[in-house]
């Protein structure tokens, strides 16, 4: 038993640790997703958090490739890290029956300190809600005689809210036609007043009792726990009439006996206003601003119940929490990072445009690929690599520098690339040549697939654009890629706010660059930062293979100029 218990806290214990999600740039590369998966491992042997490797866009060939020849998944897509309703403090409210009465309500409301109660049925969907506002409201307001009648009242409620018991009569039974009256005047003037099915409130007089029975009526409450005799009781018996018995009087008993009606009667049940679980709170919070809803009700991706949230919740839920390798550009990240707790930034890029809420742990190196860094962490923590894990860093390694051909490449990058080969078993100019093929096979992609398979936007000097880049072995698959992709520039523009458009050709084999570009003052930036003259929309630039160390930084230049 003792085992069992103690496994139980565990279990317990990891549950209520905190997700860290581990995310790269989107549209990622192959260093994207392998230094997620790579430092996930890290920090799972080290930290108190769960590490969760995550992307923020598709998975390329190449990517693929990797991921398959050493046997891990793809890590989860996380399109957004907005702060959802589930991230919320969900108030567990239980459900209850349309069937229970106004002063149950009331009292649950008392017990559980809230100010609406759900109303649901079977499989917990919501069919209703009620508020203290709506039973207040039914207690002020002026209600004809038939009220109860009308509302469907069961006896069950009726017993309940007098605290009394059925002396004749079924208490599962309903209280469907007549009126309620009060039987203050003597039998002589009870008949002028009295109808058939009414209820009638009276006290201890027999004469009393016998006359409301013989006049029909289908029930009365006799107050003050006066007894009812065997005479009375045979008689409601054979008129089918019910007869209850309550300890209080006759004025307590008439202030009471409209809160017996059910919630169903009072409840709001149409237009309700509800959020769902996966709801990001930055869309829901206007809503909630302008409704004066106390509570707001929320289902499930099945529609059925599960708590109510109201707007004092949004100030204190929980925000994502992250850890962004390869990048630190707002326009790169995953869509509402400002919305998210950023916790570290592992990066190998210019410093960009992310802020951050508070400080972080940022470790930013100039090396020519993010998994040169996580192989140093690695290391410095004394940690053994696992030969699937070294096999997607030195991927990442190769990928990044174009199997050490970029001058974005560094000593540090080549020696780590060699050792972790040398962990992963693999051959670095076989394996090299494999995943370039599997990267660059690209002729069942559509255009746009392939123009965003690895797109970057940046923000330079108030100009706004976007660069994308395909790396091959193959120069006459880059041609077929190019006469694809020249007609799609001028689509893609200006589809996620970018002024120009920039493609860069890469062969790797001859260390040059064939850039497209479209729009504004493309052309008139590329002859700027290169001294050549772009032709249909195109510029042969022999050595230039590095987005991030030579297009971007002459780019700047010559904006700054």
């Amino acid at each position: 038993m003792s085992t069992l218990i103690g496994k139980d806290n565990d279990e317990m214990q990891e549950t209520m640790k905190k997700k860290v999600y581990i995310i790269g740039h989107k549209n990622p590369d192959t260093d994207s997703i392998c230094s997620a998966i790579a430092y996930a491992d890290v920090k799972n042997k080290i930290g108190d958090a769960i590490y969760v490797p995550k992307r923020a866009g598709q998975v390329s060939e190449e990517t693929q490739f990797v991921l398959d020849r050493f046997g891990i998944k793809p890590p989860g897509y996380v399109p957004n890290v907005g702060t959802r309703v589930k991230d919320m403090d969900i108030r567990r409210i239980p459900g209850v029956s349309h069937s229970i009465s106004l002063k149950k309500a009331w009292t649950l409301m008392k017990d559980e300190n809230v100010n609406t109660l759900p109303i649901t049925k079977d499989n917990n969907i919501l069919e209703g809600l009620i508020t203290i506002s709506d039973i207040a409201q039914s207690y002020m307001d002026i209600l004809d005689n038939e009220i109860l009648s009308t509302a469907r009242t069961q006896y069950s409620n009726i017993l309940e809210t007098l605290e009394g018991n059925m002396v004749v009569g079924n208490e599962h039974a309903y209280f469907v036609k007549g009126k309620v009256v009060v039987a203050a005047a003597n039998p002589d003037l009870m008949e002028n007043y009295i109808g058939e099915d009414d209820l009638v409130i009276l006290g201890n007089r027999y004469e009393s009792q016998l006359c409301a029975i013989e006049m029909n009526a289908s029930c009365i409450i006799v107050c003050e726990g006066a007894p009812v005799s065997r005479t009375i009781q045979h008689l409601a018996h054979e008129k089918d009439c019910a007869i209850i018995s309550t300890p209080h009087d006759t004025y307590t008993v008439a202030r009471l006996i409209n809160q017996s009606m059910p919630v169903k009667f009072f409840m709001k049940k149409n237009d309700l206003l509800t959020f769902e679980l996966d709801d990001f709170t930055d869309n829901i919070k206007d809503t909630m601003a302008k409704k004066r809803y106390r509570d707001f009700p929320v289902l499930d991706k099945h529609g059925c119940y599960v708590g109510m949230i109201s707007r004092r919740n949004l100030l204190g839920m929980k925000r994502n929490r992250l850890i962004l390798v390869d990048h630190n550009e707002a326009s790169q990240a995953v869509d509402n990072i400002e919305s998210a707790e950023i916790l570290e930034i592992i990066d190998h890029h210019r410093l960009g445009s992310l802020e951050t809420m508070a400080p972080v742990f940022f470790r930013n190196q100039p090396v020519g690929c993010t998994a040169t860094i996580i192989y140093q962490i690695y290391q410095e923590k004394g940690i053994e690599i696992p030969s699937n894990i070294a096999g997607l860093l030195c991927s990442a390694i190769i990928s990044d520098t174009l199997m050490f051909r970029s001058p974005t490449c560094t000593a540090v990058d080549r020696d780590a690339a060699q050792r972790l080969a040398q962990i992963a078993g693999i051959e670095i100019e076989t394996f090299a040549s494999e995943m370039f093929a599997a990267g660059s096979n690209l002729k069942k992609k559509a255009p746009e697939e392939i123009f965003y398979q690895d797109f970057k936007k940046f923000e330079l000097n108030q100009a706004n654009f976007g660069v994308g880049q395909i790396n091959s072995m193959n120069a006459s698959e880059l041609k077929d890629i190019k006469g694809r992709l020249i007609p799609y520039l001028e689509k893609a523009l200006g589809q996620h706010g970018e002024s120009m458009l920039f493609f860069m050709l890469t062969d790797i084999m001859n260390e040059s660059t064939e850039l497209l570009c479209f729009g504004g003052d493309s052309e008139d930036l590329v002859r700027e930062a290169f001294h050549q003259q772009p032709e249909d929309h195109s510029v042969y630039l022999p050595g230039i293979v590095s987005r991030k160390k030579q297009l971007i930084p002459a780019f700047m230049n010559a904006l700054q100029q």
